[in-house]
């Protein structure tokens, strides 16, 4: 019998958001009914959202610790590469940002823009009917030292029984990943989609920012172009099928805004690219919380255009330290809409001098576009794996000589 073919996801994610888009502006003029329809798709967002703050932690150790174990010996100096490459690329990125900001903003930034919608565009959105409140077991962070601990430590005693047990809960996580997380995420992104679309925050924020958020999109592309062709030149492999095999993993970021909720897609979407699987289990997790190239670019381009406005200086001497901060203070960025900006307000206030408007306007501009810095992150990370899975292997062929 034929095997009858199955929609991919990528297709499924494109008619969730053109879906949701067309409810919630469907659903705006019909009173209280569009309302409940659009507060049943949030409360879907609501009860998965939590399901997947409760699942994240379980992910990260299910996948970083026999990652780390399976790399043997060599996975503490493989950590610290993957850490220092994921930090440089962030920092590349925000470096890039400052000098094309400063170069274009001048033209296309005026005092007097976007102080109209200096709001949080969380507050606009719909509520849901109700919640389901899923506690998860540990924090990111903490299910990150945990996965290290675990797997550096069956790396170095080599003890089979709890390596077994380890890959056992791998194991049971990844079905989960399949036959429950992945099935649902569409369902995710078309109640986040229509939400947005009928409380109106897409249109109006998008119409008032398209001039900072076109400089920003290209910046994606150009440093997405600029870590593929470095991971393509080291894996000898078209940095532009690499980059065509992660389109679902950007598309589904575009949807959940969280680079940890996409971690199961970004890493099946690595596997395709040819890395081994260890390195794209060890490396996607651990670089949806490190490896954030694409905020970064937003961040420093939405703190540029915002100092622009209030006719404050934005010299290399003032952005270069934040930069270099933003790269460690996001890592302690939940994996949820608008985490990054959250957690880089104390830093705005303390090294740009932003007060409360300010940071404000910062939040309004951040979460408009969360979305598109979340999947030039998820996609940046499927680039740092690649080329770890390079140089991993060089080693491997070195050793075996």
């Amino acid at each position: 019998m034929e095997k009858k073919k199955k929609l991919g996801l990528l297709p499924k994610l494109v008619i969730a958001i053109v879906l949701g888009i067309v409810v919630g502006f469907v659903a705006q003029p019909m009173g209280n009914i569009g309302e409940i329809i659009i507060r049943i798709g949030a409360t879907y967002n609501s009860i998965f959202g939590n399901f997947l703050n409760f699942v994240i932690p379980l992910i990260i150790i299910g996948f970083v610790a026999p990652g780390i174990a399976d790399l043997g010996a060599g996975a503490g100096k493989t950590l610290a590469q993957t850490t220092g490459i994921a930090y440089a690329s962030t920092i590349i990125a925000g470096t890039l940002a400052f000098v094309v900001d400063k170069l274009l903003f001048p033209m296309l930034v005026h005092a007097d823009m976007f102080m109209a919608d200096a709001e949080n565009a969380e507050e606009t959105v719909v509520s849901s009917l109700f919640t389901i409140e899923m506690p998860p077991v540990m924090g990111v962070m903490t299910a990150l030292l945990m996965a290290f601990i675990l797997g550096l430590g069956m790396a170095v005693i080599k003890n089979d029984a709890l390596k077994n047990a380890v890959n056992d809960f791998s194991e049971i996580i990844s079905k989960l990943v399949a036959s429950v997380v992945i099935p649902l995420l569409p369902f995710h992104v078309y109640g986040i989609f229509a939400k947005l679309a009928y409380a109106g925050t897409i249109v109006e924020l998008m119409t008032s920012f398209i001039k900072v958020f076109a400089v920003i999109i290209v910046l994606h592309v150009i440093i997405l172009l600029f870590q593929y062709t470095i991971a393509g030149s080291a894996a000898k492999k078209n940095p532009f099928a690499l980059i065509k095999n992660m389109i679902p993993a950007y598309t589904t970021a575009i949807g959940t805004q969280s680079s940890a909720a996409t971690i199961p897609v970004t890493v099946e979407c690595t596997k395709k690219n040819g890395v081994s699987d260890s390195i794209a289990e060890f490396v996607c997790p651990l670089c949806a919380t490190i490896h954030l190239s694409g905020s970064t670019i937003t961040l420093t381009s939405c703190s540029i255009a915002v100092m622009m406005m209030m006719g404050q200086p934005t010299t290399f001497g003032k952005m270069f330290p934040f930069i270099l901060m933003l790269g460690v203070t996001m890592v302690a960025a939940p994996g949820v809409p608008g985490g990054a900006v959250m957690a880089a307000l104390g830093i705005l206030q303390s090294m740009l001098g932003f007060d409360e408007t300010m940071c404000g306007l910062m939040i309004a501009l951040y979460i408009a576009q969360d979305s598109f810095g979340t999947a030039c992150n998820v996609t940046g990370d499927g680039a740092i794996a690649v080329l770890m899975d390079a140089i991993t292997g060089k080693k491997k062929a070195a050793a075996a000589k």
